[in-house]
């Protein structure tokens, strides 16, 4: 706004005479600039704890040049900006990725329209009543259930998926990807237009002339898949869409029963509906009702209804007798396992605790101490502490893993002072080795003089410093504060060496983060600059205290340098030996393959002349005049 006001006092008539229009244009895009600018200030910015670990957010490779560049016109820059936006809204529109929001909230468009055509079609076909009574509306659901159908069908052309861990955005690859899928042809089958054929047959045909909507069963399928995934209770959302399948069986064969019933003649005998001239069975409510019944009693295997009394009553029967004992197996079975999957944490649980409470029995554990024990695990129940976090994110990559965990304790995380300015990789490597532990209230997490094997960060509740008898709290450690550091850096100087330096007692209820010193000590070889860190904090502390013992630091730089030059000298002559070895094992080889050339050599000479051993080891040769030699051959 300041430009622009400088622009505006120059002159009094600046939108006047000559050059008023490029004067207006220029404010036009100053004022275009200045909104842009306040917009991008009020967006929120990321965290930039999370930024330093996650890295660079992704951006696309060629970025598109800026409005205001001084090397385009005008004109130009704007017309590159359109087309930059086109081709965004383009992408943005016309693929969609299997795992986005909008994907799933299509699937929730299709998923109620597939439904409709698998109950209601089936109810209207069976109950003329029902079809002819409302016949408009049936109509208009009708037509806008195939409106659905036909966009579902521009969805599926423009539906990326993975190639090579790629997301395929190419439309025309897209496309004829599915032209050549069996879905294409099973969707397609669904939108042809046979309930036209009503106009020949009659409207009350219309619902059996639509059955081959029901060809879009998948996608209601697809719906119930992804909504299992992305919902936070999957157990319950399986039992109710087992009970949605059984419901839908049960539908079906009761709209199944009226129409058998309709074939043989209502009222024709006890098993069939009764006929509709009866008062109390004539109306639609209750012949759909008496037949649902009948129906549910029959696939429960109950058997509390009429007999059949001809052999295609009893074939039907037979039938769904077939039907009502898988459904009754299906039921029981996966109702039990989803039950058992809800309690399974809740079992486990108990199962620990029991033979926890079995064993200090068995040794006669005290009872004030056995009550502290219940009071922890009813703790851990309380505050769902019970799950091995490390259990559950095995199978996932490391990255992952470090991700999950940082999301999870980041406030946490913010508040450890040695993680604020760490590397990325540092960060890394510590969360993964990071392990939750659970304190009692009184609880000493150490004690002063102990060996220090591990450092602790406070993830939740409160810890005291104590004095020696445990009552005098000197300070108080809050979420966020890490100890122990000292004792496993082995500072050189500390009077302690790596014995602890304070009695630390927990409290009410701490929930702490433990790293191992050889967890530790591995993850600082690769990063000498947080070692460095840590090391002069702790040696700040016991100096601090009086603790640190003032030692010559050039003799120990000297003592290093000396055994850095001893190890490259190591290193030296292991090389040199190794080659060494190389060089004797070649000649040895060589050495091998002309003994073998020579002796193969001697034994075809041999061969070739003709001799012959004795019995004492002599070679004799005959010579043409039968004159016999004797030749020692010594090698």
């Amino acid at each position: 706004m300041a430009a622009i006001d400088r622009r505006d006092i120059n002159s009094q008539n600046s939108f006047r005479g000559r050059g008023a229009l490029s004067r207006i244009v220029s404010m036009v895009m100053t004022l275009r600039e200045w909104a842009q600018k306040s917009l991008a200030e009020e967006t929120e910015r990321p965290d930039s704890f999370l930024e330093r670990f996650r890295g660079p957010a992704h951006m696309d490779i060629q970025a598109p040049s800026s409005r205001f560049s001084h090397s385009h016109t005008g004109s130009e820059t704007d017309n590159e900006i359109r087309h930059t936006r086109r081709t965004r809204r383009k992408c943005k529109i016309l693929v969609l990725s299997p795992s986005d929001d909008a994907y799933y909230h299509w699937l929730m468009v299709i998923g109620p329209a597939v439904f409709y055509n698998w109950t209601l079609l089936v109810v209207r076909a069976c109950f003329d009543e029902l079809q002819m009574r409302n016949v408009l509306v049936w109509l208009v659901l009708d037509y806008v259930c195939d409106g659905v159908y036909i966009l579902d069908i521009a969805v599926r052309l423009h539906t990326g998926f993975l190639d090579q861990g790629l997301m395929v955005k190419d439309v025309r690859r897209l496309r004829e990807t599915y032209v050549r899928t069996l879905q294409c042809k099973l969707d397609i089958c669904s939108i042809l237009p046979t309930d036209l054929l009503y106009l020949t047959v009659g409207i009350g045909y219309t619902p059996l002339l639509r059955f081959n909507r029901l060809l879009r069963l998948p996608r209601l399928f697809e719906f119930f898949e992804r909504t299992e995934t992305r919902t936070g209770y999957p157990n319950a959302f399986r039992i109710c869409k087992l009970v949605l399948y059984i419901l839908v069986i049960i539908h079906w064969n009761a709209c199944g029963y009226y129409s058998f019933s309709k074939v043989l003649g209502l009222g024709s005998d006890s098993w069939v509906y009764p006929n509709a001239s009866d008062p109390e069975f004539g109306s639609l409510t209750r012949s759909y009702i008496y037949c649902l019944y009948w129906s549910t009693l029959t696939l429960t295997t109950i058997g509390e209804t009429p007999p059949p009394v001809r052999d295609e009553e009893y074939l039907f029967l037979i039938f769904d007798f077939l039907v009502g004992v898988l459904i009754f197996a299906s039921i029981v079975g996966n109702v039990g396992a989803m039950i058992s999957n809800m309690n399974a944490t809740r079992a486990t649980f108990q199962g620990r605790v029991d033979s926890l409470k079995h064993y200090m029995h068995f040794r006669h554990v005290s009872k004030v101490l056995e009550q502290r024990v219940i009071r922890w695990f009813d703790y851990l129940w309380t505050n769902q502490k019970t799950i091995d976090e490390q259990e559950v994110l095995r199978s996932l990559p490391n990255k992952l893993r470090a991700e999950i965990a940082i999301n999870v304790h980041l406030d946490t995380l913010k508040k450890v002072r040695i993680f604020q300015d760490c590397e990325a990789g540092l960060l890394v490597e510590l969360v993964l080795k990071l392990r939750p532990q659970v304190f009692s209230p009184g609880d000493y997490i150490c004690r002063k003089g102990d060996v220090g094997k591990e450092m602790y960060i406070i993830k939740d509740g409160r810890l005291a410093v104590v004095g020696e008898d445990g009552c005098t709290q000197l300070a108080v450690l809050t979420a966020g504060s890490c100890f122990g550091e000292i004792s496993i850096l082995n500072i050189s100087g500390s009077k302690m060496g790596n014995r602890r330096t304070a009695n630390i007692r927990s409290l009410g209820y701490s929930d702490l983060f433990c790293l191992s010193k050889h967890d530790l000590m591995e993850a600082l070889q690769e990063f000498p600059h947080a070692r460095a860190q840590l090391e002069q904090r702790g040696r700040d502390i016991l100096q601090k205290e009086g603790l640190l013992e003032e030692v010559n630091v050039s003799a120990g730089e000297e003592l290093e340098e000396k055994v850095e030059r001893l190890e490259t000298s190591l290193d030296r002559l292991q090389t040199c030996l190794a080659r060494l070895q190389s060089e004797f094992n070649s000649s040895q080889q060589r050495l091998k393959q002309r003994i073998t050339v020579l002796e193969h050599n001697i034994t075809t000479v041999v061969t070739g002349s003709g001799f012959l051993s004795d019995a004492d080891g002599n070679e004799s040769v005959f010579g043409g005049d039968g004159v016999r030699s004797e030749i020692n051959i010594r090698l």
